[in-house]
C-alpha cells in the first residue's frame, strides 16, 4: 500500500491538469466560468426555453415596465424584452467568440512565426501588420460587405480579420522572449522540424497571454459589432444583439430606463464574468507559478 501511495505522490501531472488545479482555487476565476458557460447554454436553449416568440408584437400594450408577465419588460413595440435580450444574447456571444477564434487562428500563427523566424522574416511580417493598422477598419469592412454581399457571417470574418494584428504582435512578443531558452535550444539539436517546434514548445510556453487577451478579445468585439450595427453595417432588425439593444435603449432611456438597464446589465455581466476568468487564467497557466 505504501508503495503504491509513493508512486502516486511521485506522479507529475502535466501542464492542464496542473493548471486546473489551480484555476479551481480561485473563487472569482471560477464563478466567471460558470457564469460563461450558463450564458452559453441559455443562448443554445433559446428557441426552447424563450417565454415569447422572438417577433411577437402587441402594439396595443407597447412600453411597459417589468412585471408578471413580462418579467423584463416590453419595448415600444409590445415585444417581451426578456425573450429579446435572450436572442440578443445568442448573437453577441457568436459574434464574440467566432471573431474572436478567427483572430486567434490568424494572429498566433502570424506572430509565432515572426518571431521564432526573426530576422529580415520578422521584419517584412510585423511591417505588413504595420501597414495593415494604418488602414480605417471601417472602410476595410465596408469594402468586404461591398464585394462579398452583406451577411452575419462574414460579419464574423471581417471582425476576425481586424483584430488579429493586436493577438499577432503580443504573441509575437512572448516568442521573442523564449525562442532562445534552453528546451528551444534542445528541441533544435535534436533536429525537430520548426512546425513541430512551434506547436509543441514555443506556442504552448505563451498560451498565459494569448488565452488572457482572448478572453478581452471577446468583450472588445461584442462592442465593436454594436458600432457597426449602429451604422448600418452589422445586425439588422428584426435580428438583435445586446449593443443593438443598448443603442435602442440608449435613445429611450428618460422614457423606458428598463430597456437600457437589463440589456446593458446582461452585457456588464458578461464582460465582468469573462475578465475574471481570463485573470484567473492568466495565473493558472503561468509556468513560472509554483505547484501546490
Amino acid at each position: 500500500m505504501s508503495i503504491e501511495l509513493t508512486v502516486q505522490a511521485e506522479k507529475g501531472t502535466s501542464l492542464w491538469a496542473d493548471a486546473w488545479i489551480r484555476l479551481k482555487k480561485n473563487r472569482l476565476a471560477t464563478a466567471g466560468l460558470w457564469v460563461v458557460l450558463t450564458l452559453i447554454v441559455i443562448a443554445i436553449l433559446t428557441p426552447w426555453i424563450a417565454p415569447y416568440g422572438y417577433e411577437a408584437q402587441n402594439l396595443e400594450l407597447g412600453a411597459t415596465p417589468p412585471s408578471a408577465q413580462h418579467w423584463l419588460g416590453t419595448d415600444i413595440f409590445g415585444r417581451d424584452l426578456l425573450t429579446r435580450v435572450m436572442y440578443g444574447g445568442r448573437v453577441s456571444l457568436a459574434v464574440g467568440l467566432i471573431a474572436t477564434s478567427v483572430a486567434l487562428l490568424i494572429g498566433v500563427a502570424w506572430g509565432s512565426i515572426a518571431g521564432y523566424m526573426g530576422g529580415r522574416t520578422d521584419a517584412v511580417m510585423m511591417r505588413i501588420v504595420d501597414a495593415l493598422y494604418a488602414l480605417p477598419f471601417i472602410i476595410f469592412i465596408i469594402l468586404l460587405m461591398v464585394v462579398f454581399g452583406r451577411s452575419m457571417l462574414l460579419l464574423f470574418l471581417a471582425i476576425g480579420a481586424v483584430e488579429w494584428l493586436t493577438m499577432a504582435r503580443i504573441v509575437r512578443g512572448q516568442v521573442l522572449n523564449i525562442r532562445g531558452q534552453e528546451f528551444i535550444e534542445a528541441a533544435r539539436s535534436m533536429g525537430l522540424s520548426t512546425p513541430h517546434i512551434l506547436l509543441k514548445h514555443v506556442v504552448p510556453n505563451s498560451l498565459g497571454p494569448i488565452i488572457v487577451y482572448a478572453t478581452l478579445t471577446v468583450p472588445q468585439v461584442m462592442l465593436l459589432e454594436a458600432f457597426l450595427s449602429f451604422l448600418g453595417l452589422g445586425i439588422q432588425p428584426p435580428q438583435s444583439s445586446w449593443g443593438l439593444l443598448i443603442s435602442y435603449g440608449a435613445a429611450t432611456m428618460e422614457d423606458y430606463p428598463w430597456l437600457l438597464v437589463f440589456p446593458g446589465l446582461a452585457l456588464s455581466v458578461t464582460l465582468f464574468a469573462l475578465n475574471f476568468l481570463g485573470d484567473g487564467l492568466r495565473d493558472a497557466l503561468d509556468p513560472k507559478a509554483s505547484k501546490d
